[in-house]
């Protein structure tokens, strides 16, 4: 640790005389770009809220109703840019695609899936014109992220979002029946021949977030992405700089994984491209979501795992509590829950680059 520590100051003093970032290239400082999510269209007090916070970063959908325009094909060049417009007249940077375009035809590998894939290429194409790096996409067909209780109480009574098995696990299957961990396998590898290429041409980094809840089945549909060796084989299917994960902390969390392994194994090897940073209590089969200082996962010990990897990629706060004040139209959102999970975090990347630095 001491011959680290003294390589690392003489690293700052050599910078300093030729001008060169080299404790960026070490890992030791890393440039984390904090975001804010928008899946609601133009949210005028929470942009404000943002700016007022220092960050400038935005996650969205191709949403191009947000900037008046309903009818546009999300992944045009008319939509995307509309969109980037509408984030950067109010001074932020659309910097993540965070909810594609339709895909379940093609997770589930049936009739029309081939028009999905040359959508989402198209998509690759036009974000890349303006400047829009990072996909973040999804492997669960029909029934996306779940929750059994949108308003379970929490600390002080604030709002959380929960999951319990038991309350779903005897709904029927879906129009769709029963559709299994090979098929999902298969399919997911058809995806990514597809669209792999694509991304590297296009420069677009695709990052993969975890099935969550991460449980093996829900209404006879296989959730696969559920556990963190499901990502190395998903790395491996289609092995390139461009394939790679969203780190949803609190997902990998349910699935009973070390948050500070798994960031260590992904990010020594370049793999996170994107980060939810949020905490759970309890399991897979029965959790909620909560402030992200009493949870289960030592935040600390994760924000410094990123430093130490040197993580230079967006990360946002995802779920927060509903606190006294705010509305509960959007679970999971809350703007003035956001406030206090910004600050929190803020002050774990202070920490954590002053204590690398030491």
């Amino acid at each position: 640790m001491s011959n680290r520590r003294e390589f690392i100051r003489r690293s700052a003093a050599l910078s300093a005389l030729t001008g060169f970032d080299f404790q960026k290239v070490t890992g030791s400082d890393a440039s984390i770009d904090l975001c804010l999510a928008y899946f609601y269209g133009v949210q005028e007090r929470k942009m404000e809220l943002q700016k007022q916070m220092g960050i400038t970063g935005a996650v969205s959908p191709s949403a191009p109703a947000m900037a008046g325009m309903p009818d546009a094909k999300p992944w045009t060049l008319e939509a995307v840019t509309a969109v980037k417009n509408a984030f950067a007249q109010r001074g932020l940077r659309w910097t993540v695609l965070e909810g594609t375009p339709q895909l379940d035809k093609t997770k589930l590998g049936i009739a029309g899936r081939d028009e999905e894939i040359d959508n989402f290429i198209t998509l690759m194409r036009n974000l890349n014109k303006v400047g829009v790096n990072t996909i973040c996409y999804n492997w669960m067909p029909v029934i996306n992220w779940a929750r059994t209780d949108m308003a379970r109480k929490g600390r002080g009574g604030a709002l959380v979002t929960a999951f319990d098995y038991d309350a779903i696990k005897d709904q029927p299957v879906t129009e769709f029946g029963e559709v299994s961990e090979e098929q999902m396998w298969k399919n997911l590898t058809y995806f990514l021949k597809a669209v792999v290429p694509e991304a590297e041409k296009n420069q677009i980094k695709l990052a993969l977030h975890p099935d969550d809840p991460p449980i093996p089945k829900i209404r006879g549909i296989a959730r696969i992405m559920r556990t963190a060796e499901a990502f190395k084989r998903m790395i491996e299917i289609a092995p390139s700089p461009n394939n790679g994960i969203t780190l949803c902390q609190g997902t990998f969390a349910t699935m009973g994984e070390d948050i500070p392994s798994v960031i260590q194994y992904f990010g020594e090897r370049k793999k996170i491209f994107f980060v939810h940073f949020r905490d759970i209590r309890g399991d897979k089969w029965h959790f909620e979501e909560c402030f992200h200082d009493e949870g289960i996962t030592d935040m600390y010990k994760a924000m410094k795992m990123y430093h130490q990897v040197g993580f230079n990629g967006p990360m946002r706060e995802d779920h927060v509590p509903t606190v006294s004040g705010d509305s509960n139209d959007h679970p999971g959102y809350s703007e003035y829950g956001t406030l206090f999970a910004m600050g929190y975090i803020k002050g774990l990347i202070e920490a954590a680059k002053k204590e690398m630095k030491a």
